[in-house]
């Protein structure tokens, strides 16, 4: 008689491999790092999660749903906020530390083959994830063509996060991002 599936291990395990999944990146190769990482083996990881593919993708999925809620509420609109002045409150979230480790983790997943990737609905869901929320927030400040301008803002802030990742010069980029809140704002008169 087999063990019966115990969900809390399991639950356990996968927030501990989030953490070293936002910490260290994918796992290349081996399952080890991330086994010792969690206090189990490799084996105990794949008893839970069947293949490495499924914790991978497990993992990112977790990793999302973290960032998701992370973001939502910094990009959420608030009624006594011109959405514009929520954006800028938006970027030091967005471009923050705690931010930086989900930046890293899915600018990998995003530069991956599609043969390669663990998740292949990732980079069509990084983009449409978040089109609603802003969408909303620039159409409450009754901006024309919020759905378009919505695009440009993911766009233009997923572009400037990797141009931040990529060099470390944070007030440059801050700056590039405020100039660009001041053509949006421009925009809507």
């Amino acid at each position: 008689m087999g063990r019966r599936p115990q969900p809390e291990i399991r639950e356990r395990l996968l927030d501990g491999c989030v953490d070293h999944l936002l910490e260290h990146g994918l796992p290349v190769t081996s399952l080890t790092p991330v086994a010792a990482a969690v206090g189990v083996s490799p084996r105990m990881l794949i008893y839970h999660f069947t293949t490495k593919d499924r914790l991978v993708r497990s993992a990112l999925i977790e990793a999302r749903r973290r960032q998701r809620a992370l973001f939502e509420d910094a990009l959420r609109h608030r009624p006594d906020t011109p959405y514009v002045d929520t954006l800028a409150a938006a970027w030091a979230t967005l471009s923050g530390p705690a931010a930086r480790r989900y930046v890293r983790l899915f600018s990998v997943v995003h530069a991956l083959p599609p043969a390669e990737t663990p998740w292949q609905d990732f980079p069509v869901m990084a983009v449409h994830d978040w089109l609603p929320t802003i969408a909303d927030g620039l159409r409450a400040d009754r901006h024309p063509q919020a759905d378009v301008l919505a695009t440009l803002v993911v766009g233009v802030t997923r572009g400037l996060l990797l141009d931040d990742r990529s060099t470390g010069e944070h007030d440059r980029v801050g700056e590039a991002f405020a100039a660009f809140l001041g053509l949006l704002a421009g925009h809507r008169r």
